[in-house]
């Protein structure tokens, strides 16, 4: 089957983005600089996300190895709410001397701009890019209501039942909810989308019949699917993941427009110095380069990056470009 690539887009970049790349290619030669002597201050990692979800994992595992790399405390530093935004209006008042970090999701940067109308914050002004710390993908997931197991189970069940097709996802006006528009754009069914407070409450409804399918990173469906409670009917990556190597991509079933791998980066306050954003990235490169953490992060359902502060800028830029077009054809807002 063939279809339209959802996503070939050639949006002008985000306004502001241009303004930084000098200066972040520039980052990207640094990796020779040497870390700062120790330091017995803490530094914090904001993370706008509850304690306890795949992302606060990511957040601890990778403050863990940072101490010992950085030689210097760094705890993390949970601040939830508006799906992130309260995190980075905690860094925006941060002093910009690399004591404050931020982890966060690529929705801050990419789609936040085209759903807010009235976003308090310019991500090519007030955000530095440090390094992406990791890439996942997004998973179709179907519970006891259909008992599908296959995609083209749920698309021919779908169509017949229009009515009652929807898409459960953790919130909406992130990733999972376009994932969705398209995929009902892509098989001819008007999904309807339903938000849940979280990943959590999404595989109990899911399992409870309450929602015909779910949309998801992988990471926080991989327990439920690996106790069979579960079906993962296809995976948003280019290729399969070797996490669930058993699960088809969207691609190889014949959707090509339904792909594409979701990131998380750390950001640095405006203002930071170079020298300071060159260390942190420097850090960064040595505790994803661990095999440790690699290993770690596959079971979180994530795959390893930590490259250059421009390659994050970079991802920025892409995304912003896929998703700006989508969300406004959309006419979704979230304000």
């Amino acid at each position: 089957m063939s279809t339209p690539n959802t996503f070939s887009t050639h949006t002008p970049p985000h306004p502001g983005l241009r303004r930084r790349h000098a200066l972040l290619a520039a980052l990207g030669s640094m990796a020779a600089l040497p870390v700062r002597a120790q330091d017995s201050n803490p530094a914090r990692i904001l993370v706008g996300f509850p304690a306890g979800g795949a992302f606060d994992a990511v957040a601890r595992l990778l403050a863990n190895e940072l101490k010992t790399v950085l030689k210097r405390p760094v705890l993390v530093d949970n601040r939830p709410g508006a799906g992130g935004r309260l995190a980075v209006d905690l860094l925006r008042g941060a002093k910009p001397d690399g004591s404050v970090l931020m982890l966060g999701p690529d929705a801050l940067t990419a789609l936040y701009p085209f759903t807010y109308s009235k976003l308090n914050y310019d991500p090519a002004k007030d955000l530095v890019p440090v390094g992406t710390v990791s890439e996942f993908p997004f998973v179709l997931v179907a519970g006891s209501e259909p008992p599908v197991k296959t995609l083209t189970q749920y698309i021919a069940w779908a169509r017949a039942n229009p009515e009652r097709a929807q898409y459960g996802v953790p919130a909406r006006g992130a990733p999972h909810h376009f994932f969705g528009m398209a995929l009902g754009k892509t098989i001819g069914v008007k999904l309807e989308d339903v938000p849940y407070q979280g990943s959590a409450p999404l595989m109990l409804g899911l399992m409870g019949g309450q929602v015909s399918c779910g949309i998801d990173v992988l990471g926080s469906v991989l327990e439920q699917y690996k106790a069979g409670k579960v079906s993962l009917l296809a995976v948003s990556s280019p290729q399969r993941m070797p996490q669930v190597p058993e699960v088809p991509t969207f691609a190889e079933l014949g959707y090509p427009g339904i792909s594409g791998m979701g990131f998380n980066g750390l950001y640095a306050p405006a203002g930071t110095p170079a020298t300071v954003v060159g260390s942190w990235n420097q850090a960064l490169a040595q505790v994803m380069a661990q095999a440790a953490v690699r290993e770690r992060l596959m079971v979180l359902g994530a795959l390893p990056v930590g490259k250059s502060a421009d390659e994050l800028n970079q991802r920025g830029h892409e995304a912003a470009k896929r998703w700006g077009p989508v969300i406004k054809a959309s006419g979704f807002t979230a304000d």
